[in-house]
């Protein structure tokens, strides 16, 4: 069956950006070619353990099992050997990758304490997109009374896009709660002339 998110896409989101973009062509339309989760449990003192323990985790979130990393040298300062593993990666393509964004956008990030939305300016200038998480537990596939150490992760969308701007229109349209800057500034300013008449 496919995911209620792709089928958004195919039907609505493609007609509107094509318009909103002013593509003469389909095929340049923006798409989300993968989505890739980066764990890092390198500062842990019992590594091996630990990456035990996020991989369960990051299991439970994506649906996939995620393929250990390794450092590619010594490090004397950090106690760190050559061949030792120190995180975790996910690759996710496809409908589980509508899947997990379907769930984070609805069901993970509204958990987010005191959540005003993301960033809008996270893009690295070729239309990826990178959302740090800084705990696992807003995912409600983690069971609060089972989790051992906080996990914090990178999520990386990467996308066909060529350029930042038409990126940013296509996660929008896939439902990602970017932060909006100008209505921070219309508030604040319509709060100072009350904070100058107290």
């Amino acid at each position: 069956m496919q995911p209620e998110l792709l089928t958004q896409y195919t039907t609505k989101i493609i007609p509107e950006l094509r318009a909103q973009l002013g593509l003469k062509n389909i095929h340049q339309v923006p798409r989300l070619e993968k989505i890739v989760i980066n764990c890092s449990v390198g500062s842990q003192a019992d590594r091996k353990q630990a990456v035990e323990d996020a991989s369960r985790d990051v299991g439970l979130i994506t649906g996939q099992k995620a393929m250990v990393t390794f450092s590619k040298k010594a490090i004397s300062n950090f106690k760190l050997r050559e061949g030792e593993p120190i995180g975790l990666k996910v690759t996710l393509r496809g409908p589980r990758m509508y899947d997990f964004l379907m769930r984070l956008v609805k069901t993970a990030l509204p958990r987010v304490r005191d959540f005003r939305g993301v960033t809008p300016r996270a893009f690295d200038g070729r239309g990826n997109y990178t959302l740090g998480i800084s705990d696992q537990s807003i995912f409600p596939e983690i069971e609060l009374d089972k989790i051992k150490r906080s996990l914090g992760f990178d999520v990386t969308f990467v996308t066909s896009a060529s350029s930042d701007d038409h990126a940013r229109e296509l996660l929008r349209a896939l439902g990602m709660p970017f932060r909006k800057p100008a209505a921070a500034q219309q508030k604040k300013a319509g709060e100072q002339p009350d904070q100058a008449a107290a």
